[in-house]
């Protein structure tokens, strides 16, 4: 139902309004978009997918109680979006996001990127303190636990934009052999040697190490890792926090780059491969049904199939160079383009947005 100047509809009997000048109410309009977040991680990847659909997005920065009913007010978003678990997830910015965006009566969701691991220590208690509209998980598995809880929810896998991960020349200052990208993370490996992220590590980079192989580390943490790896990485490996708009230059430039898996896929997956990096990754069901082993990627099950795989593809640089290809081609669908316009699909389904936003 709609009214001359603002656009009204019904959802589960309650009214929900979405602010829209006069001249926006008319056939396939673009949205304004606010989202609520200030980490590189995330504010290069979805945000410019829906820019890539015309719509107008504003990326907040850091959050203060004073600058979300500022922003609110004067960018007159018609959706507004949170994710993941970063600063602006503190309990005291919860708090006013929830108190300002209700004030608001525009729609908000919550992207949940921390599923499974952390859906009881993290995700639930932040829904529980927002109270988006509608949440999108990246585990397939939560989605009916969500529902079950009255709350609405969907699958939204990770992407990447290539405004950020596409090939470039390769670097000397990151040209080597092989490379991981990643966080150590040995605080939580330590309390849950069962993890999936352990398991990773002995089937791809443990083997490796244990041949007195170089493997050139990006991320934090990795001089606290000895112990986990079994073995002494040398100070000249470890490269400490790498910006995550310059991670693509390792990626073009390193000969193979180390993917590590999780229970989900991982971003840095789909990252790798539009960087045009030769991925080698583990052995996963999602792995294999997303991409093909040999063509896209190299996957390996064992610490014995990982020695021989890095040994072959070093060996055959020609090989390499065609699987970079491939691998790039094969996430050309799995762009945050094709994922913001899934996003504006579920919730027209939904009755949260309009069906005529484009």
């Amino acid at each position: 139902m709609y009214e001359k100047g603002i656009m009204v509809l019904i959802a589960d009997g309650d009214w929900k309004h979405i602010l829209l000048e006069n001249s926006s109410i008319k056939e396939g309009f673009n949205m304004r978009i606010l989202f609520l977040e200030s980490h590189p991680m995330w504010i290069y990847g979805l945000p410019n997918g829906f820019r890539d659909l015309g719509h107008e997005v504003k990326v907040s920065g850091t959050l203060t109680e004073k600058n979300i009913p500022e922003m609110i007010s004067k960018f007159k978003p018609n959706l507004i979006v949170t994710m993941s678990w970063t600063s602006e997830n503190t309990n005291e910015k919860l708090k006013w996001i929830r108190k300002y965006v209700k004030l608001s009566k525009i729609p908000l969701i919550y992207w949940s990127t921390e599923d499974p691991a952390y859906t009881a220590c993290f995700s639930l208690p932040l829904i529980q303190k927002i109270l988006p509209d509608f949440v999108f998980t990246i585990c397939k598995e939560k989605v009916d636990y969500f529902k079950k809880l009255g709350i609405k929810a969907a699958h939204l896998g990770f992407g990447y934009h290539e405004s950020v991960h596409h090939p470039v020349d390769s670097c000397d200052k990151y040209k080597v052999s092989i490379a991981v990208v990643a966080n150590g993370y040995d605080k939580y490996i330590e309390a849950h040697p069962d993890c999936c992220r352990n398991a990773s590590l002995k089937v791809l980079v443990n083997p490796i190490l244990k041949n007195n192989m170089r493997i050139d580390f990006w991320g934090r943490y990795w001089d606290k890792m000895n112990s986990i790896v079994n073995f002494d990485i040398p100070k000249e490996w470890i490269h400490g926090y790498l910006p995550y708009t310059e991670a693509n230059k390792v990626y073009s430039s390193a000969d193979i780059v180390i993917g590590l898996q999780n229970r989900q896929l991982t971003q840095r997956t789909y990252e790798i491969l539009a960087s045009e990096g030769f991925l080698l990754t583990n052995d996963t069901q999602v792995v294999k049904q997303l991409f093909k082993n040999g063509r896209d990627l190299v996957i390996s099950s064992s610490e014995e199939e990982t020695l021989k795989l890095v040994d072959y593809y070093l060996s055959h640089p020609k090989e390499r160079e065609k699987i970079r290809k491939n691998g790039r081609k094969a996430v050309e669908c799995c762009s945050y383009k094709y994922k913001a316009e899934y996003i504006i699909k579920v919730l027209k389904e939904q009755k949260i947005l309009p069906i005529n936003i484009k």
